[in-house]
This record gives C-alpha cells, structure tokens and sequence, in this order.
C-alpha cells in the first residue's frame, strides 16, 4: 500500500507534477544482460529497454531475474512439447514459429524401395501359403473312375434260321438234337411251335446267349457243336404212346383203328399195324363222334370254312370230322383240344398216311 504523502504512487512517480525523482535514470540492470537479450525463441519484452519500472523502488534487479526465468521455462515447455503458454508467465513471451505440417523422414540409404501402403498392400496378392485343412476337416476320400459302359455294338443281329411256325425237316433234326441234350421231351414232329420255343429258350439260357426262341445262326451252330447227327429212329421215331389192344373191328381189312383211351392212331391192314401216331380229340362240348365210319373225301390243303383254321392232309370220315395234322397240336401238345376232328401233331407221318389210305377205308372210332 503505497504512502500518500510520500509522493511515491507505485508507478515510479512523484509528486503531482509526475517529474521524475532522482532514481528515474537507468540503473546498472537497465542494459541487456545475459538473459534479457534477444534469443532465437523470445524477443525483447518491455522490461527489456530503459523505462520508469527500472528503477529501485521498482526491485529492477529481481525483476530482471523473473524475466529471465520465465524465458527459461517457456524454452523449456517447448523443448519438452507442451502447449505455449501453460507454464507461470509465458504468456508475455512470443511463441516460436511452428510448422504447420510436418516434414517427411528422410528415406533410409538402406532401404531400395519405399514401404508399401497399407492400400497397395490389400492390392497384392498374398505370398503366404494357403492354409491348409484343419483337423477337425476330413480329407475328402479319393473318387475312382467308373468304367465307361461298353459301346453298342454295330454289328448286324445273326440271321435267323427257324421261328415259331417253321415246318421243316430241319425243325425235325432241331427237336432231335434239343432231345438228345434234354431240353425236348419229345418225339420230333418237324413243326416249330410253343414247345419247341421253350425248348430253344432253355437252351440259350443256358448257354448264356440272348434268350429269344427263335433259333438263329449262333444258338444253331453252337447246338451243332454239342450234338451228333440223329439216326433215322431218332427222327422218326414210333409213337410216343403204347398202342391199346385193336378193337376187333379193325382186324379185318384197311383200317384206321383209332382209340380215345390210349390216345392213338393205328393204320392197319388186316389186323397187322404198318404205322401208329399220337392224336387228340374234340373237347366235350365239341366231341369226337364214336363207330365204324369210312373215309369219303380227302383234301391236302384244306383250310376250314367254319373256323377259318388250316387242316391240311385232311381225311373226312363223319360230316365236317377228319383225321388231319394240326399245328396247334404240334406246338401245344395236349393242352387244347379240337372241334371234333382227329388231329395229328407228326406231319410227316400224316402226310405219309394221306398217301397211303384211299376213299373207301374203314374208320374206326371207339373208347
């Protein structure tokens, strides 16, 4: 608190005039010194030149130090990075001139190509290794090629030699040779019809060749192979079935002796049998007449009005009846019956017999 009447204001003034006193001139710290001069970091404040404040009364000498000071601390701060300003009386310094942005290093002599950016990084690729399967993923299991199917082959089918409906006397040696191996049970007819089919097929099956029933060239030639050539007994053979004792009707003269209970033909000549065949007869709404008859009319290609069915080397006897070969017969043996005719299943036989027996021959019928 300043003395009124001293004159003394606290501002180096006195008296109401503001005349300076006798300490009003420049003491000895008024100068520049060591600390107050100007620095590359702070300029020269306003206790730096001559002025009122550097007087004594003012404490010149301790405010000099504190100048000092504070320029101390400022350098300092910014030596030690902080903010211009934080430390005690920096405020009164000027701060030093900062660069706006820094400068880049400079590039190492060791280094021949810049580092890449985090962005030219994303766009190479990567050279690591790629991972490889975790245990917890099992390796998929090796595939193995399928063959490829074989290619169809081009080559024409093997001619076919004889089929369902052939007649012939190769037919006749076919159900030979198929009898010889045991796949014909019976005796050749030289008709080719479902049983001779089924015999064909039991033996291509069992050759392992393509199961058809028609015989063709390979299923021919491969029976040849496996047979020999039949005798005459074997493809003629007698009638399957035991003849009946004749009734005695047919002991005198030309007689066709023809029994329902043994299922025979015999063609006789005065009790003396020259041929005998299988035959069957009409079912039972369509019933084969019974008595002595005679024949009446022959016909070698006859073909029935009535049923639209052939009946070739046909011998009638009673009405629309006749003794005559059917291939119904031939090819299904006793599962079928007639309309009342006497049918013959060995067409060479009843062709024989056609030549043989003349209008005018007895004809015998009986159970």
């Amino acid at each position: 608190m300043a003395d009124a009447n001293s004159g003394w204001d606290g501002r180096g003034t006195s008296g109401p005039g503001g005349a300076p006193g006798p300490e009003a001139g420049p003491g000895p710290e008024a100068g520049p010194g060591p600390e107050a001069g100007p620095g590359p970091e702070a300029g020269p404040g306003p206790e730096a030149g001559p002025g009122p404040v550097a007087g004594r009364c003012a404490g010149g000498r301790p405010r000099g130090r504190r100048v000092a000071a504070a320029s101390l601390v400022a350098l300092a701060a910014l030596a030690t990075g902080c903010e211009p300003g934080t430390a005690e009386g920096a405020q009164e310094v000027a701060p030093p001139a900062r660069a706006t942005r820094a400068a880049p290093p400079a590039p190492s002599p060791f280094l021949t190509a810049p580092a890449p950016t985090p962005a030219a990084e994303d766009a190479k690729p990567s050279a690591a290794p790629p991972p490889g399967p975790s245990a917890s993923t099992a390796a998929p299991a090796p595939t193995r090629a399928r063959p490829k199917p074989p290619a169809p082959s081009t080559a024409p089918p093997p001619r076919v030699l004889m089929r369902t409906g052939s007649e012939s006397d190769r037919v006749r040696e076919l159900q030979a040779r198929l009898r010889q191996i045991g796949h014909f049970g019976r005796n050749p007819t030289g008709y080719y019809g479902s049983v001779t089919a089924d015999a064909v097929r039991s033996f291509q099956a069992k050759r392992r060749l393509p199961v058809t029933g028609s015989t063709d060239a390979v299923t021919w030639q491969r029976l040849l192979a496996m047979t020999r050539v039949p005798t005459a007994e074997e493809l003629d053979p007698p009638t399957e079935r035991p003849l009946a004792a004749p009734d005695e009707r047919c002991l005198k003269g030309r007689v066709l002796c023809i029994s329902k209970e043994s299922r025979t033909l015999a063609w006789m000549r005065d009790g003396k049998v020259l041929s005998a065949m299988d035959v069957r007869f009409g079912s039972e709404y369509t019933p084969t007449r019974e008595g002595v008859f005679e024949v009446f009319w022959k016909s070698r290609d006859h073909v029935s009005t009535l049923y639209d069915t052939p009946m070739p080397y046909a011998l009638f006897f009673s009405g629309g009846q006749a003794v005559h070969y059917s291939a119904d017969f031939a090819a299904n043996g006793y599962g079928g019956a007639s309309h009342g005719c006497v049918n013959v299943r060995d067409k060479k036989k009843v062709a024989a017999l056609f030549d043989q027996v003349k209008n005018g021959d007895k004809v015998v019928v009986y159970s």
